[in-house]
Parts: structure tokens; C-alpha cells; sequence
């Protein structure tokens, strides 16, 4: 499965992939996330979309790269890749696929407080503060009604 939107090519990874990110991956809990989602996947590989990390990938550049009817969208950008609406495009294209899906009827992300640039890509995508706070920070939920 693939996703496209005007400048990006979206998809999620494989379990090879999947085992190459835990092990190139120096942040703990970055490591302990991705080691869940892998769980997630071969637990059950129906439904590994869910539950596997996704790839973002610039067209053009020869690769560069649940439960209860609630997902969450997590995301994150190498450096040098910022500030040209590759994420805000990307999540607001994801967001938009999850909520399309049958049973899903509601898209959440949380990012930490202080993590500006990430809640500008959730506001700017569609999403808006729900009030709550969870492990990472403020939760927010997708709307479909992107502000940029």
C-alpha cells in the first residue's frame, strides 16, 4: 500500500525495515516504540498498517526518504528536511487515509509541549487541541479542516 500526494510518496515499512530501525536507532524509547510496533505487526499481520512505522518519501528523489475505532498518527523528519511542509503534507494525507478506513472514526497525535514545530504540523494538518494530555504531552485530534 502507497499513498501519494502531490510532492511525497507514503507507505508503511516492512519487518526488515521494521528490525533495521530498532537496531540503527541510538534514542531508548524511540528504540522501545518501534520495538512495540513490531510486536504489533507480527501479532497481527491483518492489520500490520496499523501498527507499523511509515516511510515518507519525496517524489523525484530516487527514494529519500488502535483500538476502538481511534488511531494515533506519529512522525518524525531528518534533519535538513524541515520547514518545507513535507510533515504537515504527509500527516494531513495520512490522517485523512486512516479516517477513510472502515471502523476508524476518530485520528489523535500528541507531541510534547514544548515541540513547536510539531503541534504547528498538527494544527496546520486539520488537528486540534482535544484538552487532554498524554504520555508525550497535549493530545489533539484530526478535524479534516487543515488551517495551511
Amino acid at each position: 500500500m502507497k499513498i501519494e500526494t502531490e510532492r511525497l510518496f507514503i507507505y508503511p515499512v516492512g519487518d526488515d525495515e521494521m528490525k533495521a530501525l530498532i537496531e540503527n536507532t541510538q534514542d531508548a524509547e524511540l528504540k522501545q516504540a518501534y520495538s512495540e510496533m513490531l510486536a504489533g505487526c507480527m501479532d497481527h499481520p491483518e492489520n500490520r498498517v496499523w501498527y507499523a512505522a511509515w516511510y515518507m518519501e519525496l517524489k523525484g528523489s530516487g527514494g529519500t526518504v488502535i483500538d476502538h475505532g481511534t488511531v494515533e498518527v506519529g512522525y518524525g523528519l531528518r534533519q535538513g528536511r524541515c520547514g518545507h511542509g513535507y510533515m504537515t503534507e504527509a500527516v494531513r494525507a495520512i490522517s485523512g487515509w486512516a479516517l477513510s478506513q472502515k471502523g476508524i472514526t476518530r485520528v489523535e497525535a500528541e507531541t510534547a509541549p514544548d515541540n513547536i514545530p510539531s503541534r504547528k504540523v498538527l494544527i496546520n494538518s486539520g488537528y486540534i487541541p482535544t484538552g487532554e494530555n498524554g504520555a508525550e504531552g497535549p493530545r489533539f485530534v484530526y478535524t479534516g479542516k487543515a488551517t495551511a
